[in-house]
């Protein structure tokens, strides 16, 4: 018989897992106390206390449980944009989620993603009818998954005393033996034995029972009342409840809020909602839908089965919200069955569908039998061409005359230009004489997409016109692709810090627009902008540097692994995905690089981070594939960059002899990438590659230095490349570049040994990322993960900390230095690092002699720099 937990110790358990982002599951059979092991959970808290949860009448509700938790509607259409939208409204508070079982599928997949960013509490009952798959994801993302076991008898015997005091002794043990520790059962009989009916003494073990038992002592209109609350969701006004809410405060089955009436128990409603039958609970249905707004009356008439008067409430609903509220009504409304949607209503739901930056849900309504009318033919070829199929979006305006309207004509020709630009620029050219004939004075759709085709040649004024096209002043949706070509035009030509400024300020319009897609593909785009731009120390954080080396690296990664959780876009995932296994790559977080890309990466960012992390991991014979890109750019730029540099780890020569084809440098590249490629195919040309490369992007002025200092005949120069490389690896915390300098600086007998002395008594740079993590909850393997080493140097690094520190464990030594660092008692032992003016440079061994320490060393710094 396993031992016995209080659901006070339980409450203490859950709350110290609760202390970091995670996922904490409690569950327990109905009236377990689920409920108040909740409440006590939440009061042990820090911070705001957001609680919610499902509803049995309104299970099929997508995201109903976050949204009565957060009080705000949400996007349910996207998981990982849903998730997001709950994050950023709870933050560092606890989410509390009250009867998991009731949850919708959106719910129960955000749940997952929230567990890495966010405390989350939840309650779940069994038996229930999750799928097992569901249930598993769960438990495989939970930090803890609790059972709420019964109360012991003597527990028990003290809450009938508590729920009905005057009882005997007999009486208490007989509702004790009849509840089988079941709180909710214990509190339901010893109100009936209170109440004067005698001591339960039927056969009445269910729980359901019970909780139908005391409900029927209830007067009608107090059951009514409790049935509308479990229907309703959401604390309700006590005139709305009428006359029974006076019954149900006796009862001591509801309390009052700030924002009126609701259920102690909302397990408790909702049986009292199950309780009606059928024809009842569609009265309630119809009659709670003339007392709430009509956005939420549209749902509960739809729920009543009245979808004709579902369909009008949420047309009228729409025409007073904006953003995706608006289209997520209109898009209910047409999804209502057995009513007639017009074309009017399609066409104005694929229009908020499009602003919000939903373009398959507006192709979806759109896709009807009969035809919608030229109107909907051009909204549809919009979706489709934002979809990515620009062949049928050319397609779905193809029945569109030239004797439309002209507002009708210049959709139409927009749709046309794209996607000829799409898919065959040098068509598109042509394409646009003829649109500009036909346009003399272009509207701004028309406007933006023939800035979009000067953009892609390159004609002179493209900036301008394409920012023009971005501005406030034009429609939201032609605003947003505009901005979107814009940030992508000046990535391609390496104009990194313009590309994330035009991102950030798109981003910002975006989020205040409530189009939170468009949104995060800006966000996401800005974040790999940056990264590839390169992030250097502030001077107020220079002496972090010493103690705490991945600390600014860390907050990289966290924030981009933020954006690919809400990124709905293929284009905003694959841009945040990228970000992050950078950053980790260059930080020398090689084993979470790899797991982030461990699929197939079809995305050109993707694809080609990919290759760069397989090179830094020193794998060069992954990255040395062929560069294969369509389009020109500054990605395409890296990618032939990248495999120069894997030829060159591979034993391939560094220059093209005399009389051999060199590689082809493929055309419209930014001038640095260009310089770099041709210094590649001469042996020549680097330093000057690397000067074209500052104020652009740092990694890569770095790795044309570490090539000056590899080609370079004068040992001078070469020391000199490589001095500079470094300095500006270690001020950037690009680790894995740093150590390949230092390598290249030994060759030159340049000692760069950045360890403590092995008899010291501070903490070397590794020991502190190793304790670091250990106070982090992290295991062995896990650390050795994500640095990079073995999980028998983790242990050594472990135990020398413990030794300097005197510890007795590693949790103590972790805790130690943490202390030491936090209250800067702590002193980091010298870099070591010489002027870069004066190398120590020393004579080379004679023959025979043994390798100096540096020598020995080179494995052990690959290793660190991995």
């Amino acid at each position: 018989m396993g031992v016995w937990v209080s659901q006070q110790d339980l409450a203490g358990l859950a709350a110290a897992h609760l202390r970091r982002p995670g996922l904490v599951v409690l569950t327990g059979v109905p009236g377990a106390g689920r409920s108040t092991l909740l409440r006590r959970v939440a009061q042990a808290a820090a911070g705001p206390v957001h609680a919610g949860g499902g509803l049995a009448m309104l299970a099929g509700v997508p995201a109903l449980a976050l949204s009565r938790a957060v009080k705000a509607r949400l996007p349910a259409h996207d998981v990982p944009l849903l998730a997001e939208a709950v994050r950023s409204r709870v933050r560092t508070g606890l989410l509390v989620l009250d009867d998991l079982q009731y949850a919708d599928p959106a719910t129960l997949a955000a749940l997952p993603h929230l567990a890495t960013r966010i405390r989350v509490v939840a309650a779940l009952r069994t038996p229930h009818r999750i799928p097992e798959a569901t249930v598993a994801a769960l438990r495989g993302a939970a930090t803890a998954w609790l059972d709420i076991a019964p109360l012991d008898p003597p527990a028990a015997a003290d809450l009938v005393r508590r729920t009905a005091g005057h009882l005997d002794g007999a009486a208490v043990a007989a509702v004790v033996a009849r509840a089988g520790g079941n709180p909710l059962a214990i509190t339901a009989l010893a109100r009936a034995a209170g109440a004067g009916r005698g001591t339960p003494d039927t056969d009445i073990d269910q729980v359901a029972y019970a909780i139908a038992t005391a409900l029927a002592d209830l007067p009608r209109a107090a059951r009514t009342a409790l049935a509308a609350l479990g229907l309703l969701g959401r604390p309700a006004p006590p005139a709305l409840l009428g006359a029974g809410a006076q019954a149900l405060h006796e009862a001591g089955l509801v309390h009052d809020t700030g924002d009126g009436i609701v259920a102690v128990s909302a397990y408790v409603a909702e049986i009292a909602a199950g309780l009606l039958d059928a024809d009842a609970r569609t009265e309630l249905h119809r009659a709670l839908a003339t007392a709430v707004p009509d956005a939420e009356a549209a749902r509960h008439l739809a729920a009543a089965g009245d979808h004709p008067q579902a369909y009008r409430k949420a047309l009228a609903a729409a025409d007073h919200t904006t953003g995706g509220d608006r289209a997520d009504l209109l898009l209910f409304a047409c999804a209502c069955p057995g009513v007639t949607v017009t074309a009017r209503v399609r066409v104005a739901a694929a229009d908020a569908l499009l602003a919000a930056g939903r373009p398959h849900a507006a192709a979806a309504v759109l896709a009807t039998p009969g035809p919608l009318g030229v109107e909907a033919d051009v909204l549809r070829g919009e979706a489709l061409l934002q979809a990515g199929d620009p062949v049928a979006a050319r397609a779905a305006v193809a029945p569109v005359p030239d004797a439309a309207a002209a507002t009708v004509v210049a959709a139409r020709d927009r749709v046309l230009l794209l996607a000829d630009l799409a898919c065959d620029p040098v068509t598109a050219a042509d394409t646009a004489e003829k649109i500009i004939a036909r346009h003399p004075t272009p509207p701004p759709g028309v406007a933006a997409a023939l800035a979009a085709v000067r953009a892609a040649h390159r004609t002179p004024g493209w900036e301008r016109e394409l920012a023009a096209a971005a501005s406030a002043a034009t429609d939201p949706l032609t605003a947003r692709w505009s901005a979107w070509l814009l940030v992508g035009h000046l990535i391609a030509d390496g104009r990194l810090a313009d590309a994330a400024r035009s991102a950030r300020s798109a981003a910002a319009a975006c989020g205040a627009a409530l189009a939170y897609s468009w949104q995060t593909r800006f966000l996401a785009v800005a974040g790999w902008a940056e990264v590839l731009q390169g992030h250097t120390l502030p001077p107020s954080a220079a002496d972090l540097v010493a103690t705490a080396p991945t600390s600014v690296a860390d907050d990289v990664v966290r924030k981009g692994a933020d954006l690919a959780d809400r990124a709905l876009p293929p284009d905003a995932r694959a841009y945040a995905l990228a970000a992050t296994a950078l950053v980790e790559a260059d930080t020398g977080l090689l084993a979470a690089a790899r797991a982030r890309l461990a699929t197939p990466q079809e995305h050109p960012a993707t694809a080609w981070v990919a290759r760069e992390a397989a090179w830094l991991d020193g794998q060069p014979e992954r990255a040395a594939a062929p560069a294969e890109a369509c389009t020109a750019g500054l990605l395409t730029g890296l990618q032939h960059i990248t495999s120069r540099w894997a030829a060159y780890d591979t034993g391939g020569r560094s220059r093209t002899p005399a009389g051999d084809a060199a590689p082809a440098i493929p055309a419209g590249l930014p001038d640095a990438a260009r310089r770099t490629l041709t210094a590649w195919a001469t042996g020549t040309g680097f330093t000057a590659a690397a000067q074209a490369w500052a104020g652009t992007a740092r990694r890569e002025q770095i790795r044309c230095l570490l090539a000056a200092g590899l080609q370079e005949a004068d040992p001078d120069r070469a020391v000199a490349a490589l001095l500079e490389a470094e300095h500006l690896a270690d001020e950037a915390g690009l680790v894995v570049l740093a150590g390949r300098a230092r390598r290249g600086l030994r060759r030159h007998r340049v000692h760069r040994d950045t360890r403590s002395p092995r008899s010291g008594t501070n903490l070397t740079r590794r020991e502190l990322d190793v304790l670091h993590l250990v106070a982090a909850g992290e295991p062995t393997r896990r650390i050795a993960g994500q640095l990079g080493i073995a999980a028998e140097t983790v242990d050594t690094h472990i135990r020398a900390g413990m030794r300097k520190l005197g510890a007795r464990t590693r949790t103590e030594a972790a805790a130690l230095a943490l202390t030491q660092l936090e209250s800067g008692r702590f002193h980091p032992p010298p870099a070591g690092r010489d002027h870069p003016g004066s190398p120590d440079r020393s004579p080379p061994p004679e023959r025979g002699a043994p390798r100096d320490r540096s020598d020995r060393s080179d494995r052990s710094d690959r290793e660190d720099g991995r």
